[in-house]
């Protein structure tokens, strides 16, 4: 018997073994699916590492929805303007003023916070090229993403043409770039410097007075470009005679990146809607000229709030989207209703009949 169980307890490994290699091919599978599960989850923790290094306004272009950014306090340092802290977050006059009344613009103060306004709402035509929103004083840019590169917006302040010389809208595509431009002046500018008793000079050569800047890229618009400046105070502002103006080093990063025929498309779009995840957004600027925050502009939001039919619906509030329209701040705000005032409770009744009897009882 002991002889037998010796023999059992030898055959008992070797019937083992026959389920060894589906063993191992189990253990490889699973191996193989962690394996790929861990370089996915790299992958995704590189594409968010990049993505935050990325220089300030840039976002990942979000593959559902329309909101990129977010607001965010910093504290200012000492003898720094505002105007300092705006162009070094990627923000221009009119955004820092709007979000800072209250602050100082030459001299803040040394720590004294200030909001920087960085969510916005991307506007509502193709994410194509250049679209410069100039209701809002602002450039996106949707470069071509490559093999392997997260698709993003970059999207910069601008200046544009003042009252009388209103830049102009609709599709163009670019033509020309230029480094250190050489400025012809235009007869406008001859004109107002004759009415002052002085002589324009034929051309402005490359240098610090030239008021192109350093870089500019020519539009299928005759006498229209989008160009650096000389006077980046201007930037967020509307100061030009109609080109689109830009902070030096943000022209820069963008001048080679931006080809001859790339699609420019202006617009003139006070009012933004869209979604982020399940939360309904508008974000509302003041209108370049005198217009009614009537019904039609109530309408065209909704329009831009419309979501497909399997989408479940979300109530609005019409009454913040009414009052937004008709006081507009260029904030980022959801438009989900107010919540309900919670019900006071009820007295208990024989608390109620108690005290009753004390006052009758006095």
């Amino acid at each position: 018997m002991k002889h037998h169980g010796t023999v059992r307890e030898y055959c008992w490994p070797l019937q083992r073994l026959t389920w060894l290699p589906l063993i191992v091919g189990m253990l490889v599978t699973v191996l193989s699916a962690g394996t790929a599960w861990a370089e996915e989850e790299a992958q995704a923790g590189e594409s968010d590492e990049a993505a935050n290094e990325w220089p300030k306004g840039h976002y990942p272009l979000p593959e559902q929805g329309d909101v990129i950014g977010e607001d965010y306090i910093v504290k200012a340092r000492d003898e720094e303007t505002l105007l300092d802290i705006a162009r070094e977050h990627n923000v221009g006059y009119e955004e820092i003023r709007r979000a800072n009344p209250d602050v100082s613009v030459w001299l803040p103060g040394e720590g004294t916070e200030v909001v920087i306004p960085g969510r916005f709402i991307l506007p509502p035509v193709e994410r194509e090229g250049i679209v410069i929103n100039v209701a809002e004083l602002r450039l996106y840019y949707y470069p071509p993403a490559g093999e392997g590169e997260i698709p993003r917006v970059e999207t910069y302040p601008i200046g544009i043409g003042r009252e009388g010389f209103d830049t102009p809208l609709g599709k163009t595509k670019t033509t020309m770039r230029l480094k250190d431009p050489a400025w012809y002046p235009p007869r406008s500018v001859r004109e107002e410097a004759a009415a002052r008793g002085e002589t324009a000079p034929a051309v402005v050569p490359p240098g610090p007075d030239n008021p192109l800047g350093r870089h500019a890229i020519l539009l299928d618009i005759p006498g229209y470009l989008i160009h650096g400046t000389n006077l980046p105070d201007g930037i967020g502002m509307r100061a030009s005679r109609g080109c689109i103006r830009m902070y030096p080093e943000d022209i820069e990063s963008i001048f080679d990146r931006v080809p001859v025929g790339m699609q420019v498309h202006l617009i003139n779009q006070p009012i933004k809607a869209g979604w982020d995840g399940d939360t309904p957004y508008v974000q509302v600027y003041q209108a370049l000229e005198e217009q009614e925050a009537g019904m039609a502009a109530l309408m065209e939001t909704l329009a831009m709030l419309e979501r497909n039919g399997d989408a479940p619906a979300t109530p609005l509030n019409y009454e913040l989207l009414r009052e937004l329209l008709e006081n507009p701040s260029g904030d980022v705000v959801a438009l989900t209703p107010a919540p309900e005032p919670e019900p006071e409770p009820e007295e208990d009744a024989g608390e109620e009949e108690s005290l009753l009897w004390e006052e009758l009882s006095v």
